[in-house]
Formats: C-alpha cells, sequence, structure tokens
C-alpha cells in the first residue's frame, strides 16, 4: 500500500512539472538551455577592448561589451553607451550623454566617470595600449560634466571621430576589473554587453553567457560557444553534422555544395578586408623598390581570384578596399612575370635568392592555399621561397617586434579597418610613428609625403579635402610596393537554418549579439 501512494504522488509530481513547461509561453521555453556553436578558424589573442588586433578577437569583445557608439550592419553610427551627441561650430568640443541605469556586469555602475576612466586610460602617453594611436592624437582632455554627460575636447578637428569610438577598442571596460586584473584583464573581460564571459579554454573554446540586466533587452540565447577550429575541412563537417550552428571563413571550392543543403544557408557577401602579402622593407633586399614591384608582377592575382576563391573576392587596386571610407583606385600589378624577372636583374638579386614567406592557416579564407601559390609564382621567376605556417596567436606576437629585432621578410595579412574609414588602414599601417610594437605598420615602411599626407587628412574637418588628400598617398604606397597587393577579400560564413538575426558586417565582423533560434 505504502509502494502505491508513493508511486501516485511521483506520478502527480510528474504530471504537474509536465503541465508546466507546457504552459509555458513557446518563447520563453525555447530560451532555456540553448546554445549557439559558433566555429572560427583562429583563436582570438586578447579580450581587452584596446589591446586586441584581430578580427577573432574583436568578434568576442563586441558581445561582451559596449561602446558609447555603435555601428549597425551598414556601418551607420547609431547611439549605443551614448544616447546622443552634440559637437561645436568649431569642431573641437563634443558633449555625449551617457544612458542611465547600466551596470557592469560585475555589478559596477556605468557613468561618466566609467567613460573617463576608460578614455584616460586610452590616451595614457606612459602606458599606451596597442590602440592608443586611435584616440590619443585627437583627445586633449575629457571632462566629467555630471554622472551622464561627458565632454571630449580636442586640439583640431577630426573628421572620423564618431567611427573611432564605434570601433571595437572603444568598448567600455569596468574600472572596479580594471584595477582588480591589470593587464589580466585580457583574459578575464568584463563589460556592459548582451553576453558576460565564463571561461577560456586555450585550443578549444571561449564560453559566454547572457546578460539578463542588459540595457537592450534580455538575449534571447543562453549561451554563445566559440570554438577554434584551423582546419577549413573540419569547420564545414562540424556545421553540416549540426554540431556547429555558425562557421565563418568556409572554403569557396565546398560553397556550391554547402547552398545544396536544406539545413544549412550560405552568406555570401563582401567586407572591406584587403589581404595581402607585406615585406619588410628594413630587410634587404626588401629594401629596393624595384624587387619589391618585381614580386607584384610576379604572382598572378585574377587567377588566384578565380580559382582558388573562386571569384569570391576582387584584385586590389589600392591599400584601402571599396566600401572604405576614402577609398580611391589607383592602378593594378598585372601578371606579368618577364617584366618580374627583368626587374629582378636591374634590382641586381641573383636567382636563387633565399626568401621567406609566412602565412596564418585558419584565419582568413583560403590562406594557406594562397600562401602556397604565391609561393609557387615567386618560385617560377628564380626565387627560392622558404614557406612557414603559424599558429594565429603567435604569428601575431612574433610579427609585432621593433625592426632591429623582426624576423619577417614576406608575411601574408588581412586589414579591415574596424572604423570604416580610410585613416585607421593609412595611419597604422603606412605611418613612420606605427612601426610595430607601437601600432600595426609590421612592414616597417616609411615615406616622409606619406606621412605628411596622414596627418594632414586626419585633421582636415571638410570630407571633400580629406577624400583628395587620400587619394594622393594611396597612388604613392601604391608605386613604393610595401606589400603584393592581393584581393579584397569576399565573406562566406554558413549558418544552421533557424538562426535567426546574424549580422554579417563589412568590418568582416559576424556578430550573434541579437540571435536567436527560430
Amino acid at each position: 500500500m505504502r509502494k502505491q501512494v508513493l508511486l501516485l504522488a511521483l506520478v502527480a509530481i510528474l504530471l504537474v512539472g509536465l503541465i508546466t513547461v507546457l504552459s509555458l509561453p513557446t518563447g520563453e521555453a525555447a530560451e532555456k538551455g540553448e546554445t549557439i556553436v559558433y566555429v572560427m578558424g583562429a583563436e582570438p589573442h586578447k579580450l581587452d577592448p584596446p589591446n586586441q588586433v584581430d578580427n577573432m578577437s574583436e568578434t568576442v569583445v563586441r558581445h561582451i561589451h559596449d561602446n558609447l557608439v555603435m555601428f549597425d550592419e551598414k556601418l551607420n553610427r547609431v547611439p549605443g553607451l551614448a544616447t546622443s551627441w552634440t559637437v561645436s561650430k568649431d569642431q573641437l568640443t563634443w558633449t555625449f550623454k551617457l544612458r542611465k541605469g547600466v551596470k557592469f556586469h560585475d555589478g559596477t555602475p556605468f557613468n561618466a566617470a566609467a567613460v573617463k576612466y576608460n578614455l584616460d586610460r586610452l590616451t595614457n602617453p606612459t602606458k599606451t595600449t596597442r590602440r592608443t594611436a586611435l584616440y590619443a592624437p585627437f583627445i586633449k582632455s575629457v571632462e566629467v560634466v555630471d554622472d551622464y554627460t561627458i565632454k571630449i575636447v580636442s586640439e583640431k578637428p577630426f573628421g572620423p571621430i564618431l567611427a573611432h569610438f564605434a570601433h571595437g577598442a572603444g568598448g567600455i571596460v569596468s574600472p572596479a576589473a580594471l584595477e582588480k586584473y591589470g593587464d589580466d584583464i585580457a583574459l578575464r573581460p568584463v563589460g556592459t554587453g548582451p553576453y558576460r564571459f565564463v571561461e577560456w579554454v586555450p585550443g578549444d573554446h571561449i564560453t559566454l553567457e547572457r546578460n539578463k540586466e542588459h540595457w537592450g533587452g534580455v538575449p534571447k540565447v543562453e549561451k554563445i560557444v566559440f570554438k577554434f577550429v584551423k582546419e577549413d575541412a573540419s569547420r564545414v563537417v562540424m556545421l553540416e553534422t549540426g554540431e556547429a550552428d555558425l562557421a565563418i571563413m568556409l572554403p569557396p571550392i565546398e560553397i556550391p555544395r554547402l547552398e545544396k543543403n536544406p539545413k544549412i544557408q550560405v552568406i555570401k557577401t563582401g567586407s572591406i578586408r584587403v589581404i595581402y602579402i607585406g615585406m619588410n622593407v628594413q630587410k634587404k633586399p626588401f629594401d629596393n623598390v624595384k624587387f619589391r614591384q618585381a614580386l607584384n608582377y610576379a604572382v598572378d592575382k585574377e587567377a588566384i581570384v578565380k580559382n582558388i576563391l573562386r571569384g569570391m573576392g576582387s584584385v586590389a587596386d589600392s591599400a584601402l578596399a571599396p566600401g572604405t571610407w576614402g577609398y580611391s583606385p589607383t592602378f593594378k600589378y598585372k601578371y606579368d612575370p618577364a617584366r618580374a624577372k627583368a626587374l629582378l636583374k636591374e634590382a641586381g638579386i641573383p636567382e636563387g635568392t633565399k626568401v621567406k614567406l609566412w602565412t596564418p592557416e585558419g584565419r582568413y579564407v583560403a590562406d594557406r592555399a594562397i600562401a602556397e601559390a604565391v609561393q609557387g609564382y615567386l618560385s617560377a621567376i628564380g626565387l627560392n621561397v622558404e614557406l612557414r605556417k603559424w599558429e594565429w596567436a603567435a604569428y601575431l606576437s612574433t610579427l609585432a617586434k621593433k625592426p632591429e629585432e623582426a624576423e619577417q621578410e614576406l608575411f601574408l595579412l588581412g586589414w579591415a579597418p574596424s572604423t570604416g574609414d580610410g585613416d585607421w588602414v593609412l595611419r597604422p599601417l603606412f605611418h613612420t610613428d606605427s612601426f610595430a610594437p607601437k601600432v600595426n605598420n609590421y612592414t616597417y615602411y616609411s615615406n616622409k609625403k606619406v606621412d605628411e599626407l596622414i596627418v594632414l587628412g586626419m585633421a582636415t574637418a571638410d570630407q571633400k579635402k580629406r577624400f583628395e588628400i587620400y587619394k594622393e598617398a594611396q597612388k604613392l604606397i601604391m608605386q613604393d610596393a610595401p606589400w603584393v597587393f592581393l584581393h579584397n577579400m569576399d565573406q562566406t560564413v554558413g549558418v544552421k537554418k533557424g538562426l535567426k538575426g546574424v549580422v554579417v558586417s563589412p568590418l568582416e565582423l559576424v556578430l550573434v549579439r541579437s540571435a536567436s533560434f527560430k
């Protein structure tokens, strides 16, 4: 009898539980326990907004942090932690009204003092960040007007100021967390964003969970797991088997087959990323402009776009990609191996000269295959090319050395300005003051005239005049050839059918901040 009573009680409990679940609104039930598995080709480097220098890191950073000003998917500047802003007639004073009632993930209140703390950190001349150059040149002072009003004063007008605040480096970090963790904030990020940091298992994954107090509303998905899988084929298999909900950097050769899969949506779109082979112009024979131009004529970029990328890109005709503000087409180095050999002879480069070519694997679409193709083209004009593949984080660390310590000769990289503005291509990559490790001029390229144009463009408020300044700078850089100018990269993203709200930005960022399962 006692067993029967216990059994009936158990059945009653199960029925009540079942009725409770069935009575929940569909959306609420769906939100419980859902996880987006997001597969990327390389592991992030750092999760500290002003110290991250790669899109893998920025992708994760933008889910954890909010900016004063944010980009929408068309790169329009929209309110974020700042609800509105005004600028004085002389273009020197910007006043931002801040969002009220916002808290950082550690419970610290967001206010004007927190913004000033972050901006003071970004412009600190004694302890610079990797992105200090984004802000220090135009911020003269930061003033707290009241708890929710901040005033920023510049010495000169600065055309792309709002775009710079929308850059990933502008993510606002908890001052309390910065005081607590110091440089380790790169491993323990604390922002105000829709997702909070949970764990980072090196070599495997990063896990985020939703911030139920986010000012933009509670995210519909409970967790995001960013998994690091450098092999193209493995990312494709994970997408096909359902192990991944989203995969980026899909190999172009697989796109036609994936498009026929009824369970997968393939997104193909452009980006403002230029892929290039950088050259260390401080090393011989790369200090010789004829040698650098020869390498440009030696590589068949049209064939790379057609055969390796399957048309998913376009041959670069500038250091800026179309879609970047300030882009002006200059000219293309057409495939001409005979001219390349003639230039090598003029430069006094003997046949069999050894050069090192480095590449990441899994960071960019078909990066390894492209590097192998370049190796073949350079070998065909008589060079002895040693190819080395790198893990992404180690690659960035090795490139970011002083000129006298640098080991790189030829290296495959890409650049997409996360401001959408040409200033943040020309200044970090080609200005003399931007030599690594300070900023991102890994080629150590220096041209006095280009420096003058970059500085002039930065301080010119008239957009038409800025455009002409940048146009001239692009021509000079193309002629000096510190890169082998390869292609403008298209994006290929695979998404499980039913995952909605994925934003594929021209900045080469794929965001799921507001994504949900249908």
